[in-house]
């Protein structure tokens, strides 16, 4: 785990931690083949740490969406919320779920200036509504989506994902949860992409 994960809060010490939790973080250790910020950060509070990515790994395994998709909305959300964290270590994930590493700057920086298809485009003018004016979400907004292609369960996990990621985006921020370094050349290629 990583001592500078965040800077406002202490990141715990990893064999003080539950075994559930320190199980889930060597998973993952494993599998990426380093420590995301974000396990050691969460693990702050396991009883957090353990809802947390219950919700995550349901919004990412049981759902209608692509995970390219997923990853999109997550980058687009974070982008608006200004979140350094989850714009940079999902943007490494939408670069390799999506091979699209352009696609991943451009909805980091300005979603509405990026290369889209119609539905993707409603799918994010959609998630750009939900976080920055959930008040005028209205039927409008799901005719728009049914009209693109979208199923109601694909509507209910975009909302899902774009409710969670605003959660997440504010809990990095408060905490100054820093990307790993590795985050930042993941999926751009041997010579760092074009």
């Amino acid at each position: 785990m990583n001592d500078d994960a965040m800077g406002r809060f202490p990141v715990p010490d990893r064999e003080e931690l539950p075994d559930d939790v320190r199980e889930r973080i060597d998973e993952e250790a494993e599998r990426a083949g380093f420590t995301p910020n974000v396990f050691s950060a969460f693990a702050y509070k396991p009883s957090h740490f353990r809802a947390f990515f219950a919700y995550h790994d349901a919004l990412t395994q049981d759902t209608a969406l692509e995970r390219a998709e997923i990853e999109m909305i997550v980058v687009t959300v974070s982008g608006i919320n200004d979140c350094l964290y989850c714009v940079v270590a999902h943007g490494a994930l939408l670069r390799i779920f999506a091979d699209a590493p352009k696609l991943a700057d451009q909805l980091a920086t300005n979603y509405r200036a990026a290369d889209l298809s119609g539905p993707h485009r409603e799918m994010l003018d959609f998630a750009a509504k939900l976080t920055e004016t959930p008040d005028k979400v209205d039927g409008t907004d799901f005719d728009r989506l049914r009209e693109a292609g979208f199923s109601a369960e694909a509507i209910w996990d975009i909302a899902g994902v774009v409710a969670f990621f605003n959660l997440s985006n504010r809990m990095a921020i408060l905490t100054d949860m820093r990307p790993n370094d590795r985050f930042y050349t993941m999926g751009r290629g041997e010579t760092g992409g074009t």
